[in-house]
C-alpha cells in the first residue's frame, strides 16, 4: 500500500505547489449550520481525529469518502478546558484544529484513511498551512487504538525515509485527548458556504484534485 502510495507522489507535490495563500481565519462566517450527529453506534465502527491545517478543509475531503460515517470539526492537543475558536486561535490554548472521523473498517481501510491525509495537505510545515499559520494548524495524528499508532508512524517512517516530500514530515501522532466540538457554524462548512472566498480560493481546488485522485473511493 505505502510504496503504491509513493508512485502517486506527483499529486502530492501539486498540492503543495498550488496551495494559494489565502487565510481560514479570513473568511466569512454564516451561522445557523447543522452539527452532525456523533452518537452513531456499533462494534464495527472505529474512531480518528485528524489535524490537517484549516479543519474546514480536513472535513470536505473526509465527508465524500465511503465508508466514513460522520466528521465533525472541533479541536484537540490542548490544555484549556472547553475552549472557543476564538481561543484556539489565539495560538496559546495548545489546541489543534481537528476533523474526528467515525469509520466502517469493512468499507474503508484505516491505511485509506491515512493515504488521503498524507495526500491532502503539506505535513512538512510546521504550524503551518499555506496562509493559515499557528500550533493550531499543525499536521496531526490522534491515535485512538495501537493499531492506528503502528500504522501512523509506519507510513511517516517510510515516507520520510524514501524522501517522498521535499522537506521531513513533521506530523505530530500522539494519543487521541479529550475533543471539543467546534461551534455550529463550522460544521459542514465547505458543503453550506461553498460560494465564501476561502472556499472558492483553497478548498475547491484542492477538493477537485482529490476527487479524481480518489473516485472509486467517493460516495
Amino acid at each position: 500500500m505505502i510504496n503504491r502510495w509513493i508512485k502517486n507522489v506527483s499529486f502530492v507535490l501539486s498540492i503543495i505547489l498550488g496551495f494559494v495563500h489565502f487565510s481560514c481565519g479570513n473568511a466569512t462566517n454564516t451561522k445557523n449550520l447543522m452539527e452532525e450527529s456523533q452518537n452513531l453506534k456499533g462494534a464495527n465502527l472505529e474512531t480518528i481525529t485528524l489535524g490537517a491545517g484549516c479543519f474546514w478543509c480536513v472535513e470536505a475531503v473526509y465527508q465524500r469518502l465511503k465508508g466514513v460515517k460522520s466528521v465533525t470539526s472541533g479541536y484537540m492537543g490542548g490544555k484549556m478546558k472547553n475552549p472557543s475558536y476564538r481561543d484556539v486561535c489565539t495560538g496559546l490554548t495548545g489546541h489543534a484544529e481537528v476533523c474526528q472521523l467515525v469509520y466502517d473498517p469493512k468499507i474503508i481501510s484505516f491505511e485509506t484513511i491515512l493515504e488521503v491525509f498524507w495526500q491532502t495537505h503539506d505535513p512538512t510545515t510546521l504550524n503551518r498551512q499555506g496562509a493559515d499559520v499557528g500550533t493550531q494548524y499543525r499536521s496531526a495524528i490522534f491515535f485512538h487504538n495501537e493499531a492506528q499508532k503502528e500504522a501512523a508512524v509506519a507510513w511517516k517512517t517510510k515516507l520520510n525515509a524514501q524522501k517522498v516530500f521535499p522537506n521531513p514530515i513533521v506530523t505530530e501522532i500522539s494519543q487521541a485527548s479529550l475533543f471539543y466540538t467546534a461551534e455550529d457554524y463550522h460544521q459542514n462548512y465547505f458543503n453550506q458556504n461553498g460560494d465564501q472566498p476561502y472556499c472558492q480560493i483553497v478548498i475547491k481546488p484542492k477538493m477537485d484534485k482529490f476527487l479524481k485522485t480518489f473516485k472509486e473511493k467517493l460516495n
